[in-house]
């Protein structure tokens, strides 16, 4: 163990070294569950503690880490990411964790999250790196409900960064209501999620032409949904109209290197997605989408077989109830953004 973390700590530094010469790559991850061993006397809900229902103790909340750890140093091949949205944790103690407690800490990893209002206590975060990215502002956008004040889901977490060479990037980490009780039967919950981002990016195109804007997150829904082509208006990339166009860049699949990001009976379906303004595409700005660079990043360590409906799986952290030890039920995905030449 100690001989594999002084190779990584080696190819992190390697890694700080040749940033230069690197596009600054973005990742997306629902980490499953991200949760410390301590009863949060503040919530309800405390399955994942020693005396909770899911049995969650240090052992088991050390090893969620290190996978997560392992999980984002392969997804960078040697380029640690520039920035990395995370969904499911349970507060800024794990994000501390994950980045001062594994060798993370050479990349000096800096955290930007918010409490949600989320039932079970579940946020969404950032951490970028302060070498490469400067933290301008961040806030974060409540989801809710006029017709139900008793409505509680994640907030949106907005952050606006400067480059190096001073370009503004704008980026949105989302966690939209899930399908719990059925699609059909919730979908209007994911509407008000798609509906609150598109207003805030709206009023941003509005205060800054050519808003440089990367959305990404667990949507619970699909590119090919109504609450990202109506909703949102999240359209495939030869239809982008202007600046202000959001474009989905999981559509199509076909061009992605996974069949999806989760698997739900022999289907995979595609939730977790980077969806970025029109001005990303534009080649001739400072920094820009890098062409064929989103990606589901599916190794075969964050797999296994599934014996029941064939192919392969996630290696999950828990099945239900039964502990299984893996990484997370959902694939991470990536773009790049490219820099300049000079």
């Amino acid at each position: 163990m100690k001989n594999l973390y002084l190779s990584v700590c080696l190819a992190l530094s390697l890694s700080f070294a040749a940033k230069a010469q690197q596009p600054l790559r973005i990742m997306f991850y629902n980490a499953e569950n991200f949760f410390d061993t301590e009863v949060d006397s503040s919530r309800s809900y405390n399955a994942f503690t020693p005396d909770g229902e899911q049995h969650w103790n240090l052992k088991r909340y050390l090893l969620k880490k290190n996978n997560l750890f392992k999980t984002i140093i392969a997804a960078g091949k040697g380029n640690a990411p520039a920035l990395l949205g995370l969904c499911e944790l349970e507060n800024e103690k794990v994000l501390r964790d994950l980045v001062l407690s594994t060798p993370l800490k050479a990349m000096h990893y800096k955290i930007v999250h918010y409490e949600s209002p989320d039932r079970r206590g579940i946020d969404v975060g950032m951490l970028y790196r302060a070498d490469l990215l400067t933290l301008l502002s961040s806030s974060p956008i409540a989801v809710r409900d006029p017709s139900d004040a008793g409505f509680l889901t994640r907030d949106i977490l907005f952050a606006a960064f400067e480059t190096k060479l001073g370009d503004t990037l704008y980026f949105y980490v989302n966690h939209w209501p899930s399908r719990y009780g059925g699609q059909l039967e919730s979908v209007e919950k994911r509407f008000l999620a798609a509906k609150t981002l598109r207003l805030h990016f709206d009023s941003l195109a509005m205060a800054h032409k050519g808003a440089k804007a990367i959305m990404m997150g667990d949507f619970n829904d699909t590119p090919a949904d109504e609450s990202l082509i109506k909703m949102l208006k999240a359209h495939a990339p030869e239809i982008a109209l202007s600046d202000s166009s959001l474009i989905q860049m999981f559509f199509p699949s076909a061009f992605l290197g996974f069949e999806g990001t989760l698997k739900h009976g022999h289907d995979w379906q595609i939730f977790d997605q980077f969806i970025i303004s029109g001005s990303l595409l534009n080649q001739d700005t400072a920094t820009a989408y890098c062409a064929g660079s989103a990606r589901i990043f599916a190794p075969d360590f964050l797999l296994t077989e599934d014996e029941r409906y064939l192919g392969k799986k996630l290696l999950r952290t828990y099945s239900g109830p039964t502990y299984i030890g893996g990484y997370s039920d959902h694939l991470p995905v990536l773009i790049d953004l490219c820099l300049p030449k000079h």
